[in-house]
């Protein structure tokens, strides 16, 4: 019944069957078939503004990195300073200061320990000098300005000390009238026994010896005026102390006599000068570096 149907349409109707080959077709991946996905990067907005040039080289289409910055290290560790070294180096000045002020004391404190020891054991004194006899025998000042003079001088020296002798290196004598130098000698080298008393003799000359004017005219104004010449006399030598079995260093010691004055002779005979008056002083010289004390 079917088929007789089937029959009956197919003659009523024809039916027009399309031909043409159907391509071959393969299975299609259900993954495939779905819509393509577009691979994209993601940018994400910095959160920093752009600086300068780099929204010209985006728009550029060249890539672009974001500037480099300094890195600090340790920021926020304080930058470490010094101290100041000139309070330690002003303690040092002044320990170093107090420290010599300390020793020099020391030392004066011993030298005067020792000098109270000596002073009690030997009961030092210094040596005494006097002018036994002083006599002009030449003394002329010419017009060319020249000095001739002759001095005989008579010196007695006294050792007061019971232990202590000296030894005394040749003397140098030198006479001065108002501080112009008239006359030079020296007496020889002795030494000075305990409680010894010693006479020193010497002749002291000055031949042809040129003055400038101004001594010329002090001695002539003292020979108008007074009649006399105030003379002193001075005597410098270095002296050795023997103290027991111990001797010192030689030290230097100045004899200065004062109140002496005479009469220049007129003929040949000599003068005699005025020594009661004089007075002679002993003085102790130290000499450091160079000065003389």
């Amino acid at each position: 019944l079917s088929l007789s149907l089937l029959s009956l349409s197919l003659n009523s109707n024809p039916i027009s069957i399309n031909t043409k080959p159907v391509p071959q077709s393969y299975p299609i991946n259900n993954r495939l078939r779905a819509k393509p996905r577009i691979m994209t990067d993601r940018v994400y907005p910095s959160s920093k503004p752009a600086t300068n040039g780099t929204a010209a080289a985006a728009a550029s289409g060249n890539p672009s990195f974001p500037a480099t910055k300094a890195q600090l290290y340790n920021a926020a560790r304080p930058a470490y300073r010094p101290q100041p070294r000139h309070r330690h180096r002003r303690s040092c000045c002044c320990s170093c200061c107090l420290w010599i002020t300390l020793i020099i004391i020391l030392i004066l404190l011993l030298a005067a320990i020792a000098g109270a020891v000596l002073w009690v054991l030997y009961r030092p004194h210094r040596p005494t000098f006097s002018v036994s006899s002083f006599q002009i025998s030449q003394f002329n000042v010419t017009s060319s300005s020249q000095l001739t003079s002759k001095f005989n001088l008579t010196v007695t020296a006294r050792n007061p000390n019971k232990k202590l002798v000296f030894f005394y290196d040749p003397v140098v004598v030198s006479i001065t009238a108002d501080g112009v130098d008239v006359g030079d000698g020296s007496l020889p080298a002795f030494v000075h026994g305990t409680k010894n008393t010693t006479t020193l003799r010497t002749t002291i000359a000055s031949r042809g010896q040129s003055m400038d004017s101004t001594a010329v005219s002090v001695l002539k104004s003292d020979l108008k005026n007074k009649n006399s010449l105030p003379l002193k006399i001075q005597l410098d030598a270095k002296v050795k102390v023997k103290i027991g079995g111990l001797k010192t260093k030689k030290v230097a010691i100045r004899v200065t006599c004062d109140g002496i004055k005479a009469a220049v002779p007129t003929g040949k005979s000599a003068t005699r000068a005025t020594t009661s008056d004089a007075k002679c002083k002993v003085d102790l010289r130290i000499k450091i570096w160079k000065w003389t004390i």
